[in-house]
C-alpha cells in the first residue's frame, strides 16, 4: 500500500499532514464510525462483485449447452 501512495508523489510527511487534519476534522470519536461504514461498503461491493461473476459463469455454461 505504501508504494501505491509514493507513486502518487506522497511521502510519509505528507500521510501524517492528512491524518491529523482528518483527525481535526471528524474527531477521535468518530473515526472508528467511518472506518467501519467504509468497511462495510467494501464488503459490499466485493459481495455484489462475487455475484456478477456467478452470473456470468452461469451465463457462459448455458452457452456451452446450446
Amino acid at each position: 500500500m505504501i508504494e501505491s501512495l509514493l507513486l502518487f508523489g506522497l511521502g510519509m510527511p505528507e500521510i501524517v499532514a492528512i491524518a491529523l487534519v482528518v483527525l481535526l476534522l471528524f474527531g477521535g470519536k468518530k473515526i472508528p464510525e467511518l472506518m467501519k461504514g467504509l468497511g462495510k461498503g467494501v464488503k459490499s461491493f466485493k459481495e455484489g462483485m462475487n455475484e456478477v461473476t456467478d452470473i456470468t459463469k452461469d451465463e457462459k455454461d448455458e452457452k456451452k449447452d446450446e
